[in-house]
């Protein structure tokens, strides 16, 4: 259902995705843990198309979201 493979996404000199890649099949539940400023936020923008990725890409149900 979510693919995300060599997800990245660069403001300038910061990165603040590197590399991201893991998947969800249907019916799985997860969970998305990590301290203040790892990137949760910004790959669930992309995720939901709300943001461009600058490298690799994601896939939610077989679609890219920000080309929809």
């Amino acid at each position: 259902m979510i693919e995300v493979k060599g997800l990245t996404k660069r403001y300038g000199e910061r990165t603040a995705i590197d590399n991201l890649t893991f998947h969800a099949r249907k019916g799985e539940v997860v969970g998305f843990l990590g301290p203040n400023g790892a990137g949760k936020t910004t790959t669930l923008k992309m995720a939901s198309g709300l943001l461009h990725p600058s490298g690799g890409g994601v896939r939610v149900l077989g679609y890219e979201p920000w080309r929809r």
